[in-house]
Protein backbone atom coordinates (compact mmCIF):
# COMPACT_ATOMS: atom_id res chain seq x y z
CA UNK A 1 0.00 0.00 0.00
CA UNK A 2 1.07 3.36 -0.92
CA UNK A 3 2.35 5.76 2.28
CA UNK A 4 -0.02 8.92 2.62
CA UNK A 5 2.21 12.27 3.57
CA UNK A 6 -0.39 13.63 6.67
CA UNK A 7 0.99 17.53 7.28
CA UNK A 8 -0.35 18.39 11.45
CA UNK A 9 -0.37 22.44 11.44
CA UNK A 10 -0.55 23.34 15.08
CA UNK A 11 0.71 25.77 17.60
CA UNK A 12 0.15 23.69 20.78
CA UNK A 13 3.41 22.14 21.47
CA UNK A 14 1.60 19.03 23.65
CA UNK A 15 -1.01 18.65 21.58
CA UNK A 16 1.00 18.49 18.61
CA UNK A 17 3.38 16.15 20.61
CA UNK A 18 0.12 13.68 21.17
CA UNK A 19 -0.80 13.73 17.52
CA UNK A 20 2.46 13.00 16.77
CA UNK A 21 2.37 9.47 19.02
CA UNK A 22 -1.26 8.96 17.69
CA UNK A 23 0.05 8.56 14.56
CA UNK A 24 3.08 7.01 14.95
CA UNK A 25 1.29 3.55 15.01
CA UNK A 26 -0.20 4.26 11.76
CA UNK A 27 2.53 2.69 8.93
CA UNK A 28 0.40 3.66 5.97
CA UNK A 29 0.80 7.40 7.08
CA UNK A 30 4.50 9.90 6.66
CA UNK A 31 4.15 12.65 9.12
CA UNK A 32 4.83 16.13 8.66
CA UNK A 33 4.68 18.46 11.84
CA UNK A 34 4.46 22.35 12.13
CA UNK A 35 4.53 24.96 14.49
CA UNK A 36 2.80 27.97 12.97
CA UNK A 37 1.15 28.81 9.68
CA UNK A 38 3.89 29.87 7.82
CA UNK A 39 5.76 27.15 8.75
CA UNK A 40 2.72 24.62 7.70
CA UNK A 41 2.20 26.58 4.03
CA UNK A 42 6.07 26.31 3.13
CA UNK A 43 6.01 22.15 4.54
CA UNK A 44 2.73 21.98 2.27
CA UNK A 45 4.68 23.48 -0.59
CA UNK A 46 7.45 21.83 -0.26
CA UNK A 47 6.27 18.30 0.97
CA UNK A 48 2.74 18.19 -1.49
CA UNK A 49 0.81 16.21 1.44
CA UNK A 50 -2.53 13.96 0.80
CA UNK A 51 -3.96 15.61 3.78
CA UNK A 52 -3.60 18.63 6.42
CA UNK A 53 -4.80 18.77 9.76
CA UNK A 54 -5.20 22.54 10.21
CA UNK A 55 -5.03 24.64 13.49
CA UNK A 56 -7.45 27.24 12.83
CA UNK A 57 -6.21 29.74 15.61
CA UNK A 58 -2.24 30.21 15.21
CA UNK A 59 0.41 32.72 16.01
CA UNK A 60 1.88 34.10 12.60
CA UNK A 61 -0.84 33.17 9.86
CA UNK A 62 -3.68 31.56 11.14
CA UNK A 63 -5.30 28.11 9.51
CA UNK A 64 -7.83 29.70 7.51
CA UNK A 65 -5.32 32.22 5.68
CA UNK A 66 -3.39 29.34 4.85
CA UNK A 67 -6.24 27.41 3.09
CA UNK A 68 -6.72 30.07 1.35
CA UNK A 69 -2.90 30.24 0.00
CA UNK A 70 -2.97 26.57 -0.74
CA UNK A 71 -6.43 26.96 -2.91
CA UNK A 72 -4.17 30.08 -4.77
CA UNK A 73 -1.08 27.87 -5.25
CA UNK A 74 -1.03 24.70 -7.63
CA UNK A 75 -1.41 22.48 -3.98
CA UNK A 76 -3.97 20.81 -3.95
CA UNK A 77 -4.85 18.87 -1.00
CA UNK A 78 -7.83 17.61 1.67
CA UNK A 79 -7.96 19.89 4.27
CA UNK A 80 -9.32 19.10 8.18
CA UNK A 81 -9.59 22.04 10.66
CA UNK A 82 -8.86 21.69 14.14
CA UNK A 83 -10.19 23.70 16.54
CA UNK A 84 -10.83 24.57 20.25
CA UNK A 85 -12.97 27.25 20.06
CA UNK A 86 -16.66 27.57 20.04
CA UNK A 87 -17.10 30.99 19.53
CA UNK A 88 -19.39 31.32 16.95
CA UNK A 89 -17.35 33.71 15.00
CA UNK A 90 -14.53 31.33 14.39
CA UNK A 91 -16.39 28.39 13.76
CA UNK A 92 -18.54 30.43 11.13
CA UNK A 93 -15.30 31.70 9.41
CA UNK A 94 -13.95 27.92 9.26
CA UNK A 95 -17.06 26.81 7.58
CA UNK A 96 -16.88 29.40 5.13
CA UNK A 97 -13.42 28.19 4.26
CA UNK A 98 -14.90 24.90 3.20
CA UNK A 99 -14.58 27.08 -0.33
CA UNK A 100 -10.79 27.01 0.08
CA UNK A 101 -11.01 23.39 0.07
CA UNK A 102 -11.59 22.32 4.16
CA UNK A 103 -13.73 19.09 4.15
CA UNK A 104 -13.91 18.65 7.73
CA UNK A 105 -13.99 20.48 11.24
CA UNK A 106 -12.94 18.62 14.34
CA UNK A 107 -12.94 20.03 17.85
CA UNK A 108 -9.54 19.44 19.30
CA UNK A 109 -10.91 18.31 22.35
CA UNK A 110 -12.30 15.12 21.59
CA UNK A 111 -10.20 11.85 21.48
CA UNK A 112 -7.24 11.43 19.56
CA UNK A 113 -8.17 8.19 18.14
CA UNK A 114 -10.98 9.93 16.26
CA UNK A 115 -8.46 12.51 15.20
CA UNK A 116 -6.60 9.44 13.43
CA UNK A 117 -9.77 7.43 12.04
CA UNK A 118 -11.01 10.60 10.44
CA UNK A 119 -7.55 11.34 8.47
CA UNK A 120 -7.99 7.17 7.95
CA UNK A 121 -11.58 7.68 6.64
CA UNK A 122 -10.21 10.45 4.18
CA UNK A 123 -7.55 9.12 3.06
CA UNK A 124 -9.18 5.77 2.59
CA UNK A 125 -6.99 3.87 4.83
CA UNK A 126 -8.56 0.77 5.94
Amino acid sequence: METKKVLVVEDDLNFLSILQQAFEQEEEIKLFLAKDGQEGLDAAIKEKPDLILLDILMPIMNGIEVAKKLQESSIKTRIIFLTNVSDVDTINKAVEAVKFGVEYIIKSDVHVAQIVARVKEKLEIK
